[in-house]
């Protein structure tokens, strides 16, 4: 999600930035429920998948916050060329957090969208 105006020129508002916010450790924990992935990895598929661009500055305290939660698990892996890369992968205590965050999500979403659709649809009062 790109932060926007009314216009569309990407400016950015307050309330956007708090929905981009809340949705951070869903998207996180979800981006690696197919496998380990190292921190490039996770902004790249956030960044292509949904469009949620984060800094690396961002990510690194929430992935740091969710292992010591016992969310997520990580070891360093030596790379073929360049230097060792972090891998962060689920543990069984963020499958089953990130599964009830997605269902979370799914509900909240779909009421919000029946609030919502007379205003996207067009409807006039």
């Amino acid at each position: 999600m790109k932060p926007s105006n009314a216009n569309g020129n990407g400016t950015g508002t307050g309330w956007e930035a708090q929905l981009r916010k809340g949705c951070l450790e869903l998207a996180i924990l979800a981006s690696l429920w197919d496998g380990p992935r190292y921190g490039l990895e996770i902004l790249r598929l956030l960044a292509q998948r949904s469009r949620l661009e984060l800094a690396e500055g961002t990510l690194y305290p929430i992935l740091a916050r969710l292992k010591a939660e016992g969310l997520l698990q990580s070891e360093w892996v030596e790379a073929d060329a360049g230097h060792p890369r972090k891998y962060y992968h689920l543990a069984a205590a963020g499958r089953r957090r990130v599964r009830e965050m997605a269902g979370a999500w799914r509900d909240f979403a779909t009421d919000l969208s029946a609030v919502v659709e007379p205003v996207l649809g067009g409807s006039q009062r």
